[in-house]
């Protein structure tokens, strides 16, 4: 009978190591959206739908791992806090910064975008994992929540 237990542990720490990669090694601290804004739009840019990206970072906040949480449509993907925080959560992270991408090529959020964040946000203040901006990327242009709306 332990040895079953071990070996259930085993599994249950490769399924953990897989659901959430890490970088090799952590980069530079993110302490400006627009640094996160490129990282965002190299990754997601130009994809045909829309993808949501967590970045999970540590104390300095640095970028620890990411995951894309959803992959929709052209103009939607259904996104949960839990799916949002469950590598968060796996990755021991201080802090997220989410993005996703507008296809449709204008980074403008959605009243679903706002609503979304501010459920995010919620979620993060009760479980203790600040989510540091909300990103929006359409080719190059980007648009940033903590920067109070604006697009560059």
């Amino acid at each position: 009978m332990p040895e079953t237990k071990t070996r259930a542990r085993k599994c249950l720490r490769l399924i953990k190591t897989e659901l959430v990669p890490r970088v090799s090694e952590p980069g530079p601290a993110i302490k400006e959206p627009l640094v996160a804004g490129k990282e965002l739009a190299a990754l997601i840019g130009s994809k045909d739908r829309e993808h949501f990206v967590v970045f999970h970072l540590d104390t300095r906040h640095r970028v620890q791992s990411f995951e894309i949480a959803a992959i929709g449509s052209l103009n939607a993907a259904i996104v949960h806090p839990r799916e949002v925080f469950k590598g968060a959560i796996l990755a021991n992270a201080h802090a997220i910064i989410c993005g996703h991408n507008h296809p449709s090529g204008d980074p403008t959020p959605s009243e679903d975008d706002c609503e979304m964040h501010r459920r995010l946000e919620q979620v993060g203040e009760l479980i203790g994992i600040e989510v540091l901006d909300l990103l929006i990327v359409a080719g190059t242009r980007c648009w940033s929540a903590r920067l109070g709306g604006e697009t560059w």
